[in-house]
C-alpha cells in the first residue's frame, strides 16, 4: 500500500528541493517533479517527492481524513 501525505512548503531550498511542514514534523522533499512549486503551497509527497499541489481547501480535507483515521486507531 502507498501513502502520499500532504504538506505545507515552508522553505525553498533550490530548484530542486524545500522544506515541507508536515503537522509540525519538518522534512527536506524534492519538488522537481512539478511545476511552480512556491512558499506556502500544500502538496502531496510520496516517497520524498512532491507530486501534486493542493488548494488550502483540498489540503485541508485530507488532512481531517488522515486526523479521523489516527483517531479510530487509537480506540
Amino acid at each position: 500500500m502507498c501513502l502520499a501525505i500532504p504538506g505545507k512548503v515552508v522553505e525553498l531550498i533550490d530548484a530542486n528541493y524545500a522544506k515541507v511542514d508536515f503537522g509540525g514534523v519538518t522534512r527536506r522533499v524534492g519538488i522537481s517533479l512539478i511545476e511552480n512549486v512556491t512558499l506556502n503551497n500544500y502538496v502531496i509527497v510520496h516517497a520524498g517527492y512532491a507530486i501534486e499541489i493542493l488548494n488550502k481547501d483540498e489540503a485541508a480535507a485530507r488532512l481531517k481524513l488522515f486526523e479521523e483515521l489516527a483517531e479510530s486507531l487509537d480506540k
